[in-house]
Parts: structure tokens; sequence; C-alpha cells
């Protein structure tokens, strides 16, 4: 099956909003082994978009639109898709209820035109907005299905993964399934990699494997078709096996784990503390880490010491040794290290510093990152990284970079990793 994506929304045109429902449908097609060939853009005008219908299906077995399901006068989606299927509209019953209830739980009048959210294409299937109140629907005419979805994120995604995939899943392979196993890599590139795995995706059959960067993290998503759920996870375990014995070093998750997720697991699992000083990345590392649940068992506190002075007041390190050795260095980002886990009193003490950009700092190059880490009582670990993003992207880089020197240190100290 091939697939178009057609995204309907002025504001996407004019770069109000960034079109990030077309990457996440992709990607969970993606699972599914369902080509995208292409994504398209139309604005809230009824004759584009019923010209860009027509080209999609030209080119298409499974045309998803999303956006264009609200009340107001420009949400023409379904209308317009109506009049080129020539399927009539008609209420759902239980979508009308819903959106009644939703006006009725919040004390507000409910107008007119918002009742035209509960209109569908007659003969569709219906999907369940649970966090909104326009439905989704899905409809085959002509040998070719078409998919409306919501536009917000927060309504198309679970809208998606729960109603819409499942259906699809069921279209493909029925009688079978269709189950993925996301791998994540740090610390190598994604041309090195696929390097690496080069003879396993020129030979890939079922399980299929395909690699995906972002953030500079690198995954590899196999998906596996079976007749029975046991007997995919068995294709993919083997195929799993194979990827690990070549590049099995760089691997820190699964699925939806991230570097944060797996160091707070790893840190709660050895029942281990962790504070840090950051200069660079300004509680960026310590806002990663406290976005996973459980994290206050590990993560006690830490400090922002941007400037010398705050680094001299904040963490007592020795003026001279700034003098010497410059902010931006191995010394400096130790003795951010040492010097927060001794105020903190914990485990794991974590420096910081570099110059992120866009200009040099303390005569260092743009991207440069020194990363400090001290465990317990030993001689602090530090690591430089020569980083080429934008300002924001060296700040998360540097600390990602980091989850993944802690994670590799303690796993050689013994720690238990879980994979």
């Amino acid at each position: 099956m091939n697939a178009e994506i057609l995204a309907v929304g002025s504001e996407l045109l004019l770069g109000q909003i960034s079109n990030t429902n077309a990457r996440f449908i992709s990607s969970q097609l993606s699972e599914l082994g369902i080509n995208v060939y292409y994504h398209t853009v139309v604005g809230d005008n009824a004759k584009r978009l019923e010209e860009a219908i027509s080209i999609a299906e030209t080119r298409a077995d499974l045309i998803i639109f999303s956006g264009g399901l609200g009340p107001t006068k420009d949400d023409l989606t379904k209308e317009t898709i109506a009049r080129h299927l020539d399927v009539p509209l008609e209420f759902d019953d239980s979508a009308l209820a819903n959106i009644e209830q939703f006006f009725a739980k919040r004390g507000r009048p409910m107008t007119d035109n918002n009742r035209k959210q509960a209109l569908i294409l007659a003969g569709s299937e219906v999907l369940v907005n649970h966090h909104g109140m326009a439905p989704g629907m899905i409809l085959t005419k002509g040998g070719r299905t078409y998919m409306l979805l919501p536009g917000p994120p927060k309504e198309l995604e679970p809208m998606f993964q729960f109603e819409a995939k499942p259906k699809l899943g069921a279209m493909l392979n029925a009688g079978g399934v269709i189950t993925s196993h996301v791998m994540r890599f740090y610390g190598i590139g994604e041309a090195e990699l696929e390097v690496r795995v080069q003879d396993i995706l020129d030979s890939q059959t079922n399980p299929t494997v395909a690699p995906l960067a972002s953030d500079g993290e690198v995954t590899l998503r196999v998906t596996a078709k079976a007749e029975t759920e046991l007997e995919a996870q068995q294709l993919i375990a083997s195929k799993v096996a194979e990827i690990q014995a070549l590049v099995g070093d760089y691997q820190y998750g699964r699925d939806d784990d991230s570097l944060a997720s797996k160091t707070v697991e790893m840190l709660l699992d050895n029942k281990l503390t962790i504070s840090a000083a950051e200069s660079l990345t300004a509680g960026l590392f310590q806002s990663e880490l406290a976005e996973i649940p459980g994290v206050g068992d590990a993560l006690v506190g830490g400090v922002v010491t941007y400037t010398e002075e705050a680094k001299i007041k904040q963490l007592g390190i020795a003026k001279e040794l700034l003098n010497t050795h410059g902010i931006v260095s191995s010394e400096c980002a130790a003795a951010m290290a040492s010097a927060v886990r001794k105020k903190f009193d914990t485990d794991i003490g974590i420096g910081l510093t570099g110059a992120a950009g866009p200009t040099a700092h303390d005569h260092q190059p743009v991207g440069t990152v020194w990363i400090g880490i001290a465990i317990g009582d030993e001689k602090p670990i530090t690591y430089l990284l020569h980083l080429s993003g934008m300002r924001n992207t060296n700040r998360l880089r540097a600390a990602k970079f980091t989850c993944h020197y802690l994670m590799q240190l303690l796993e050689e100290r013994g720690f238990e990793k879980r994979y």
C-alpha cells in the first residue's frame, strides 16, 4: 500500500505552525510497512484542495487528510471530499452527543456551527475523538482509502495510534500481525551506522530495517509481519541480535526510551544520586532528567554557574585554576563536577562548560564543550566535544552526551543497565 499525507490549513503555508502531523503519521505508517511517497500541504481553499485530491488519487492507495474538520467556514475538508467523491454527509449521533456533552460540562452555550463537527461521510467508519470534538473517519471507495483526521496534534496522535492504526493493520494483514521494534543509538553517526549494517539493509526482506536520524540520535526500526504476535517477535529478536553484534555498543535503549529516561532508570535501579553544575547548558541537563517521573529519588539538586564569578562563589573553584586553564577547559569541568557533588552530597557530580555559540567563548571556538563526571571519590573523568550545530542544538547535544557518557561510565563500573 502506498500513501500520501495531505495536510489542510493556510497556517501551515504561512509558516505559523509546523507540519508535525505529517512526520508523526509517516513514522506510524512505516511501522505498518506502508510507503509514504508524498507529503502535500494545501491552504483552506476548496478548489485547490480538490485539485490536490485528484493528484493524490493518481499515485496513492491511501490518502490521509489532517485538519479542516472544525466548526468554522474555512474548515472545509469533509465538504470538499464529500463533493469530490459524490458521497453525502450525515450526522453521527455518538459524535454529536459527545460535542453537546463537552459544552454542557463547561456551562457554555453550543452554537449551531459546532454541530458541523459531528458530520461524517456516509458509509465511513468513525474514529472516535477522545481528546476533542470532531471525529475522524475512514472511507474506502473505488479501491482507494480516504482517512480524515483532526488537525490539533493532541487529538490526531492518540486517534491515529489507538483508532486508525489497528484498522489499517487489519486491512493490510488480515488474520496476521505487523509488529515493530525500535533500536536507539547514540555516539555514532547515521552514515557510520548505516555502513556497519549495510549488508543487513541490502538483504532485508521480513523483517524490514529502516534507519532514521534526529537530534544527534540514530534509530533502526525493525518491522516484522507474521501470522501470530509470537512469530513476529521471534523474527524481530533474531534480526535485533544480528544488529547488536555489529553496533550494540552504541545502543542505549529501545522503542519510546530516551537518553534521559534510560539515565534516570539506571540511577534509580542502582540507588544512585546525582547533582549538576551547568554553565553553557544553564540547567538543561537537569531539566531533561526532570521530565522523567520518579527522578526525585535520584536528582538531588544543582546550580547554574554561568559566569566566572558564579563558579567561584557558588562552587568554591579557585580563581587561579580558572586563570591558568580557562573557563572552557577540562580542569574547570572536573572542578565543577567535584564541587557540586560535595555541595549536594551526591554519588555523582556533573560539570558542564563550553562555548555554545554563536561566538567564541574564553578563546575557545563555538561548539567546544567539556563534560566532567565525578563518581564518588574517584578522580573526575572529562570528555571533550566539538559540536557544529546552532547554539541551542549544541546545548541540547551537550546534555544528551552527558547522559550517554554517564551511562557508559556506570556500566564500566559494573552498575546494572537494562536494555
